[in-house]
């Protein structure tokens, strides 16, 4: 299975798709925003990703001040939910704006929309929908991004196998084209996060979808999370970004900047060339290795020709000297006979021996 977003083939037999989610880092500035795509591409991202939503259509001022108080990551908020919302909001009529920032440092722009009214706008200016985690069970927003007959890219974090299973069934009735992504939705950036990140999930998904891209949507420090999902068939891979994560805002403090980014990057495109194929042969680096790493027989004493070889007149030696004979034919050259002279430590070759 591969898909394209934008020019690039996405699937096991390509390089990782990475995906710097600026979301709310741009801190309510446009140059702020264009910024961050510029240090994203030169970190080594594929792909900026905002984040397009107006509050009142995502979060419920009633139902979070009704609430007994804010819990999880919107427990260190100094502002309510819904003001949060409202300031981290992208004006649509930054979109353009955005894309001709994207195409001109060569990076794809990405956004996920979160209601019926922000999809319809920026349809026209994006490669791929981005479904966040929360959406998994709002099936009638999922089917609309996957009518748009582009990739979809799902994250799955705080679901079940059994919410999974519907949404991926939903698109995929309408639209092939999915990139299925493994996601813990904690953003606290606690170290004890990685005792959830549950990368075995991918393998899963592989079993369960396999005409699926495989993907991680992650919010974990160091690269370890990421290595580990490549190396368990991810090929898209989400991170937050920001210049600072001393910098005041919801997404900064578990975002990565672009030194660490651009080190993730390096590490994956060293992780692919270490992949490799499935086949199993002589690495054309270790030729030289086979030679004097392996065994060979060899003369264990000077010997005459006519003699007849018993066990005892064979060594198993280094260096194994190209078009001796090797270790794993002891049995066939027991009783042969010695047609020359041979000097203790040579190699015994087929030619040197007769019935």
């Amino acid at each position: 299975m591969e898909i394209k977003i934008g020019n690039r083939l996405i699937g096991p037999n390509h390089p990782v798709y990475f995906i710097a989610d600026i979301a709310a880092n741009h801190d309510g500035d446009l140059e702020r925003a264009k910024m961050l795509i510029r240090l994203a591409k030169e970190a080594g991202a594929d792909a900026a990703k905002f984040q397009n939503f107006k509050a009142p259509k995502i979060v419920s001022d009633y139902g979070f001040t009704h609430m007994n108080s804010q819990v999880s990551h919107q427990a260190a908020w100094k502002k309510s939910v819904f003001q949060v919302y409202s300031d981290a909001s992208i004006p649509l009529g930054w979109t353009p704006t955005l894309v001709e920032e994207c195409n001109e440092a060569g990076i794809d722009y990405f956004t996920s929309p979160y209601d019926f009214e922000s999809i319809e706008a920026i349809d026209p200016y994006l490669p791929a929908y981005k479904i966040g985690s929360g959406e998994i069970d709002w099936i009638e927003s999922l089917e609309l991004m996957a009518s748009k007959g582009k990739p979809v890219l799902l994250a799955t974090g705080a679901s079940n196998i059994g919410e999974v299973q519907k949404a991926v069934h939903a698109i995929l009735a309408i639209n092939p084209q999915l990139v299925l992504m493994q996601c813990n939705t904690n953003y606290t950036a606690s170290p004890e996060n990685y005792d959830f990140i549950n990368l075995n999930v991918l393998k899963t998904y592989a079993s369960m979808f396999p005409d699926v891209v495989l993907g991680l949507s992650d919010h974990t420090h160091g690269n370890s999370t990421v290595l580990g999902a490549v190396a368990l068939g991810a090929r898209v891979v989400e991170r937050h970004f920001t210049d600072s994560n001393m910098r005041e805002g919801p997404d900064h403090k578990f975002a990565m900047n672009p030194h660490d980014w651009a080190h993730m990057v390096e590490e994956t495109r060293l992780l692919e060339r270490a992949l490799g194929t499935a086949d199993k042969f002589i690495g054309g680096n270790e030729r030289e290795t086979q030679v004097v790493q392996r065994r060979c027989l060899r003369a264990a004493r000077d010997l005459k020709a006519g003699e007849i070889l018993t066990r005892e007149m064979i060594d198993v030696l280094r260096p194994a000297t190209p078009g001796a004979i090797k270790p794993d034919q002891i049995p066939n050259i027991i009783g042969t006979r010695v047609l020359t002279d041979m000097p203790f430590g040579k190699e015994l070759r087929w030619t040197d021996l007769g019935a």
